[in-house]
């Protein structure tokens, strides 16, 4: 079995290999579901891994209906992923409708050969997963990211294991969403699926000895000197979870 890390940072993608980690997707923004990582992250996780890198390709949060200019912005992103020498990339492009972009899926796919291609939870908001995965399918897509269009994927489990039997090995089907330590045991045992993507953070504390408290420089709830990082032991419990149970 497979565990991919989501992770937030260059720095992050380090800490999830030395989890145990098999594959990392380095995001940012992840208060926005991971948008695309720049480009120094891409080539320091690339130089420091020996791990599988994805890297998202997404410009920004919200919905996956992008103007023309957001669609240019992923065909260059994907250029300079390939260049940075990942192994794969993350992506997916919605119709208004909520069907697949084929078309401008297919155009990134071709883009993005010979690495690896996930499309991630823009299926999740598709409003014929069946016809979805097909579609995917016939794009070449090698796997797809998906919580089951829930909140998190032991909720989707049984859309998930429905998927996957509907597959039958043409696409993986790999879950992912709010899976943790304590449901992941559940997660193997009801999906029947072979990878498996978690995000597992940690809080750091800053080392800065002279604070000014009454400034935030993001959000007015941000946390100014508390940063976000993956967090290895965590990932170390996940993969021990999935090794006892393959």
């Amino acid at each position: 079995m497979i565990l991919e890390a989501c992770v937030n940072s260059a720095i992050s993608a380090v800490e999830a290999e030395h989890g145990g980690a098999d594959r990392v997707e380095l995001c940012e923004n992840m208060a926005d579901g991971g948008c695309t990582p720049g480009y120094g992250s891409i080539l320091f996780a690339r130089k420091q891994l020996k791990i599988d890198l994805f890297v998202m390709i997404r410009p920004r949060g919200a919905d996956f209906l992008y103007s023309a200019g957001e669609f240019e912005i992923m065909k260059n992103d994907i250029r300079m992923v390939k260049k940075s020498g990942a192994n794969g990339v993350v992506f997916g492009i919605l119709n208004p409708s909520g069907a697949i972009d084929k078309t401008r899926m297919e155009i990134l796919s071709e883009l993005s050969r010979p690495m690896s291609i996930t499309c991630h939870r823009a299926f999740d908001m598709t409003a014929d997963p069946f016809q979805a995965m097909e579609d995917l399918i016939n794009l070449g897509i090698n796997r797809i990211l998906t919580s089951g269009q829930r909140e998190n994927a032991l909720l989707g489990a049984s859309l998930i294991k429905n998927l996957i039997s509907k597959a039958k090995g043409r696409i993986c089907i790999m879950p992912g969403g709010g899976i943790k330590e304590h449901n992941i045991k559940e997660v193997i045992t009801t999906t029947g699926a072979n990878e498996f993507h978690v995000y597992l953070p940690k809080s750091v504390h800053s080392q800065m000895t002279f604070t000014r408290p009454n400034i935030n420089m993001g959000r007015t709830n941000s946390r100014e000197y508390e940063s976000t990082i993956i967090d290895t032991e965590r990932i170390k419990r996940v993969k021990e979870i999935i090794k006892m149970n393959s």
